[in-house]
């Protein structure tokens, strides 16, 4: 019979280098406690690589650097998909995700209808911040992200150079989801945003 660490390795072998490993992707093959101790032994068996608290990865390997451990935004994101969460980036992040910043953000805050949590990765921070489902009704990738951007920014403070630039962006937006996300936008956002519509 194939112990539950062979199992486990089986199902991560078949999947591709680079994915975010979950405890919780291997509940049907045992108690939480057993799938714990056996990735905890993948782990010390260099099968595996521990990023944060509960979250794994088999590596990309790269020649001139080696293991490639997954981006904060990539565990962000994997987390989010995980839980079934819905996210907004928000502040510095969201300037950043849409290159109105070139400064890295050392805290992505996400704005999430999921568990609030932080999670350090390396010397950066991830944090799960509740928030009211209103918050997160934009549809659009681009458009939501606007929105945060330009609250990060405040009202009026916006230069003419990062406003033309956001409507650049919003012109790339799907139509409709361009429409259906603007009421969801401060008034004084949303007169930046059907600037995207002329």
């Amino acid at each position: 019979m194939q112990s539950i660490e062979s199992k486990i390795l089986e199902a991560i072998r078949a999947e591709k280098y680079g994915k975010l490993i979950f405890p919780e992707d291997f509940s049907e093959l045992g108690s939480p406690e057993a799938i714990r101790l056996a990735l905890h032994r993948l782990e010390k068996e260099n099968m595996i690589t521990r990023v944060t608290h509960g979250i794994y990865v088999r590596p990309v390997m790269s020649k001139y650097i080696g293991a490639v451990l997954p981006t904060a935004e990539e565990l962000a994101e994997g987390i989010a998909n995980r839980d079934k969460a819905r996210t907004v980036p928000t502040g510095t992040y969201a300037l950043h995700a849409l290159g109105l910043s070139t400064q890295v953000p050392m805290k992505i805050i996400l704005l999430t209808d999921g568990s609030p949590r932080e999670i350090k990765v390396g010397n950066r921070t991830i944090k799960f911040k509740k928030t009211t489902p209103k918050n997160l009704l934009a549809k659009g990738k681009i458009s939501r992200l606007v929105i945060q951007a330009l609250k990060e920014i405040g009202k009026d403070q916006q230069t003419e150079a990062e406003e033309k630039k956001i409507i650049e962006l919003l012109k790339k937006e799907k139509p409709e989801d361009l429409l259906h996300d603007i009421p969801m936008a401060p008034v004084w956002i949303q007169k930046i945003m059907k600037k995207a519509l002329q």
